[in-house]
């Protein structure tokens, strides 16, 4: 219970944290972000802040919409937890430093959410395919409900197919693959990421989102 009292847990193996207060009228699209590998540098299970590093293609991203009032989401999960590599507490020293980073390159998040369930956990964190854990949508899910978001106008970044699938799951219509490549699935479209182009089509998604929020 103690960790329930000191993080922002909904459940054993769920984190949700709003950060900041910025209001958005109108249910606008959001960025969804993973976080290892697409926001910081992949460290395997990285439990050490020290060692973060940001991947110089997603701060850009952010940015942009945070100049559009486009709400910025990370989920993220964390199996670590649930192998007991490390605890809710490493997650937030890791966690708390990437959103420092983040705000020393002058771009913030407003919720990230994390999903620490897995089969090869144990005690209560040991569920198979939770519903909350990507390639499930219900991170993002969560994420429309509380932040009233239009998930069918939202965009998603990530470093796995399971980010993208994910998405898809959610009721999103395109996502970018941090050094993956494009394909098109039923009713979704995954987008490279892998250069300057790339991230050029990336940012006039975004800056689309802008327009629809009415800025």
């Amino acid at each position: 219970m103690a960790d329930a009292i000191a993080y922002p847990l909904t459940e054993p193996g769920l984190w949700v944290e709003r950060i900041g207060d910025r209001v958005f009228p109108g249910r606008p699209p959001a960025l969804f972000l993973d976080r290892d590998g697409t926001i910081n540098v992949d460290t395997d299970y990285p439990s050490d802040p020290a060692e973060i590093v940001l991947r110089d293609d997603t701060v850009p991203a952010i940015a942009a919409a945070n100049r559009n009032g486009t709400p910025v989401v990370v989920v993220t999960n964390q199996s670590g937890i649930a192998r007991g590599y490390f605890d809710w507490s490493v997650f937030a020293a890791v966690n708390g430093r990437v959103l420092d980073l983040l705000r020393e390159r002058g771009v913030f998040v407003d919720m990230v959410l994390a999903c620490a369930y897995h089969e090869a956990g144990v005690g209560p964190l040991a569920v198979s395919d939770h519903p909350m854990r990507k390639p499930n949508p219900g991170m993002l899910v969560e994420a429309g409900k509380r932040l009233d978001l239009d998930l069918q106008r939202s965009l998603i970044v990530g470093d796995r197919l399971g980010d993208m699938q994910a998405g898809r799951r959610a009721g999103l219509a395109q996502g970018w693959l941090v050094d993956g490549e494009a394909a098109a699935l039923p009713g979704f479209a995954i987008r490279r990421l892998h250069d300057a182009d790339d991230l050029g089509g990336l940012l006039a998604a975004i800056e689309t989102l802008g327009w629809d929020n009415g800025f």
